[in-house]
């Protein structure tokens, strides 16, 4: 089902918008999870609350890209949910790892999730993935987006795990120029 017909059920109210939704972006939605949560359980709950909040946002909601609609509310719940499981308490998972990466490109006072929901940031983001060739930019957004280990991109790519890591690095050093070029204080 395309992704038009499914807003057109959910605007209509019409439960069949969350089966739609499940078939065609489940499997999605629970990868996200999962490099988050790194829990079958959790990262199931999430995707059910992903559904529910879709439900809830669509109206007054049209969203342009459905994937990235779903993808967003799936990492934000999964963000959440791990900042309750490990409150006080550091954890292993890649979400951690993949933020401490970051915190070379931005350090701040205020944590790093803060920051990239900042507007300004994040069309300054969009606009340095925009420079990047093709396959940095898809290693980059598996890392930082979907929390992908390195392991797992290097098999995806075809590359070994310390080209991924070395891509990674030179990619966040020329973020880092990229800020303080665009005058993002750092």
């Amino acid at each position: 089902m395309e992704d038009k017909q499914i807003i057109e059920l959910f605007w209509a109210r019409a439960e069949q918008a969350i089966t739609a939704t499940d078939e065609k972006y489940g499997k999605y939605c629970y990868y996200i999870a999962y490099n988050i949560l790194h829990s079958n359980e959790d990262s199931e709950e999430c995707v059910n609350d992903t559904y529910l909040k879709a439900w809830e946002s669509i109206p007054p909601h049209r969203p342009e890209r459905l994937a990235a609609f779903l993808g967003k509310i799936t990492r934000n719940l999964s963000i959440n949910k791990y900042k309750y499981l490990t409150a006080g308490k550091r954890g292993e998972g890649q979400y951690e790892m993949a933020l401490e990466e970051l915190n070379e490109c931005i350090p701040s006072a205020v944590s790093v999730e803060q920051i990239m929901e900042d507007r300004e940031l994040s069309e300054v983001f969009n606009r340095f993935l925009e420079m990047l060739p093709v396959e940095k930019r898809k290693v980059f957004m598996r890392r930082y987006w979907y929390f992908s280990p390195v392991k797992e991109i290097a098999a995806e790519y075809g590359m070994s795990e310390s080209k991924v890591k070395m891509s990674l690095l030179r990619t966040r050093s020329a973020f880092r120029q990229y800020l303080e070029k665009e005058g993002v204080a750092l």
